[in-house]
C-alpha cells in the first residue's frame, strides 16, 4: 500500500512574509507600511465576499450615478469604495487616498493621518460583473515626502516613487499580487484560514511570450505602429505559429495571466481616446511597478511608464506592459513606423 505524502506545513501568510522583507530594510523598516498592506488586505477580504453574493444581495446593477470618469457606477463599485476609504482611514497609516470613484482626493483628519498615500481603483473590470469575469482591486502606495502633512503633491509623483504596488484578482479564488520593490509575489486567500498564503514566489514573466491581449475592437482608431505590430505577430513572416488573443477586458486579469505566462498586454491612446483610456495613478504606474519588478517592461510606446510625472490625479496614458522581447518589439515599431498626423 503507497503511502500518502505528508502535506505541507510550511505555510507563509502574507503578513509573516511581508514582515520578513521590511526587516531586510533593516532601521528602515518601521513596520508601519507592514499594518497598511494588512488593512488593505483585509479590505480586499470583505470585497471578495461580496463579489461573490453579489446577485444574491442584489449588487449587481446600476448604482444610479457616475463616476468622475463618466462611467456608470454599479452597485458594488461603490460599495468598494466605501470598503477602501473607511479601511485605509482607520489603519491610522495614510494621510491622502485617491479613489477612481471619487473626483478628488481624501485628505485624512490629524487623529487617523499616517505617513502614506494610496491610490486606488477599487473594482477595476467592474462591467463584467454580470458576467461572472474575473475583476479586481489595483493599489499604489506613496511614502509622504518629508515636511509635508500630505497635500496632492505627495500622489502627484513619478511611478518609480512608489514603494509598494498591487492588485487583487477576485474570481474562483482570490489572489493577491504585491511588489514592495524587492521582487514580486503571489498569494491567495484561504477562506477556511481567513489568510493569504504565499503560492507564487518570486513571479518573474518569462523573457517572451506567445499572448497578446488588446482591444481590437478598437483597432479602426489604432495609430500605424500599433496595428503594424500588431500585424506582425499575427501574420508572422516568416511564417510561424502566430501569437494567440486572449483579451478578457478587465486589466487586472489580463495583467495577471500576463505576469505569469509572457506575452504583452496593451492599451494605446488612438485617434478617440487621444490621451489613453487607462488611469496613470491608480492603473498604470501599479501595474507598470509589479511588470519592472518581475522583469518585463512598461511603456507609452516611446518612454518608461514610470517615469512620468502626473499633473492630475485622474490622467490618462497610453500602457503596453509584459515579456521583454515582445514589448521591446513592439517599440522598434514606433521608432520605425510614422506615426499620422492625428497621433
Amino acid at each position: 500500500m503507497a503511502s500518502e505524502e505528508a502535506p505541507s506545513t510550511n505555510i507563509v501568510t502574507l503578513t509573516s512574509h511581508v514582515l520578513s522583507e521590511g526587516l531586510r530594510l533593516g532601521p528602515a523598516a518601521t513596520g508601519d507600511l507592514t499594518l497598511l498592506l494588512t488593512a488593505i488586505s483585509f479590505t480586499s477580504k470583505f470585497i471578495a465576499t461580496n463579489v461573490r453574493k453579489a446577485r444574491l444581495i442584489n449588487l449587481v446593477g446600476l448604482a444610479g450615478d457616475t463616476n468622475v470618469q463618466g462611467e456608470e457606477q454599479k452597485k458594488l463599485d461603490v460599495l468598494a469604495n466605501d470598503i477602501m476609504v473607511n479601511s485605509l482611514r482607520a489603519s491610522g497609516k495614510t494621510a491622502v487616498l485617491v479613489s477612481e470613484e471619487l473626483e478628488d482626493a481624501i485628505f485624512i483628519e490629524d487623529e487617523h493621518k499616517g505617513k502614506y498615500c494610496v491610490v486606488f481603483d477599487p473594482l477595476d473590470g467592474s462591467s463584467n460583473i454580470d458576467a461572472g469575469v474575473n475583476i479586481g482591486t489595483i493599489f499604489g502606495v506613496y511614502r509622504v515626502r518629508d515636511g509635508s502633512s500630505g497635500t496632492v503633491e505627495d500622489v502627484l509623483r513619478a511611478g518609480h516613487e512608489m514603494v509598494a504596488a498591487g492588485y487583487i484578482m477576485y474570481g474562483s479564488s482570490a489572489n493577491l499580487v504585491l511588489t514592495t520593490g524587492q521582487g514580486v509575489n503571489g498569494y491567495t486567500l484561504d477562506a477556511a484560514l481567513g489568510e493569504y498564503i504565499l503560492t507564487h514566489p518570486n513571479i518573474k514573466i518569462p523573457p517572451r511570450g506567445k499572448i497578446y491581449s488588446f482591444n481590437e475592437g478598437n483597432s479602426m482608431y489604432f495609430h500605424p505602429p500599433v496595428n503594424a505590430y500588431l500585424k506582425s505577430i499575427k501574420y508572422p513572416n516568416p511564417p510561424k505559429t502566430p501569437y494567440s488573443s486572449r483579451y478578457i477586458g478587465s486589466m487586472v486579469a489580463d495583467v495577471h495571466r500576463t505576469l505569469l505566462y509572457g506575452g504583452i498586454f496593451g492599451y494605446p491612446n488612438d485617434k478617440k481616446s487621444k490621451s489613453g483610456k487607462l488611469r496613470l495613478l491608480y492603473e498604470a504606474f501599479p501595474m507598470a511597478f509589479l511588470t519592472e519588478q518581475a522583469g518585463g517592461i512598461a511603456t507609452t510606446g516611446t518612454g518608461r511608464i514610470l517615469d512620468i510625472v502626473p499633473t492630475t490625479i485622474h490622467q490618462r496614458c497610453s500602457v503596453f506592459l509584459g515579456s521583454r522581447d515582445d514589448v521591446s518589439d513592439l517599440m522598434k515599431f514606433y521608432k520605425e513606423v510614422p506615426a499620422d498626423s492625428s497621433a
